[in-house]
């Protein structure tokens, strides 16, 4: 008998990546990328911690930090618009039913590990990061879930960009 082969999250079709998922988890992954839209919008200075990942140091030893706060200052507004830009295209082809060529894979891609980057600062993720070491009573319990939704997101995307799914 022969096996069906299990849909994929981003299949690649003659027309481009076609998103196969549910309303639900749309939903879910389009008001995350609005809430990352959010906090690189925001004036507040709490929110700073937690986009340190995805603006990191351009110099990283002490003697730096005056090279550092330069490199920040002037390309900190071109990265963000960057980064702005990928969300407004990734917020829109989450809700059509519009085919992604590779450019449009790229931006969802950058989107996304936007987002998990700012989940696992959140969390303190680091290299280590066990998720089976989570326990079920961990107060955070649902956005570790959530990073390693994410987490799964990606590499099914980098899969899919790499042709390698199978």
């Amino acid at each position: 008998m022969a096996r069906k082969k299990a849909r994929q999250i981003f299949e690649p079709t003659p027309s481009g990546f076609v998103i196969n998922l549910g309303h639900d988890e749309r939903e879910l992954v389009t008001r995350l990328i609005g809430e990352l839209r959010e906090l690189l919008l925001s004036n507040d200075p709490r929110s700073e911690p937690l986009l340190r990942r995805l603006f990191p140091p351009a110099y990283h030893l002490a003697d730096d930090a005056e090279a550092n706060a330069e490199y920040q200052r002037l390309m900190r507004e071109e990265l963000v618009a960057s980064r702005l830009a990928a969300i407004e295209e990734a917020d829109r082809l989450l809700n059509s039913d519009e085919a992604l060529n590779e450019a449009a894979m790229l931006g969802l891609l950058q989107s996304l590990n936007a987002v998990r980057l700012v989940l696992g600062t959140l969390l303190d993720v680091g290299e280590t990061h066990d998720p089976s070491g989570v326990s079920d009573d961990d107060p955070m319990i649902g956005e570790h879930h959530l990073y390693q939704f994410l987490s799964f997101l990606l590499e099914s995307a980098v899969e899919a960009l790499s042709g390698q799914q199978g």
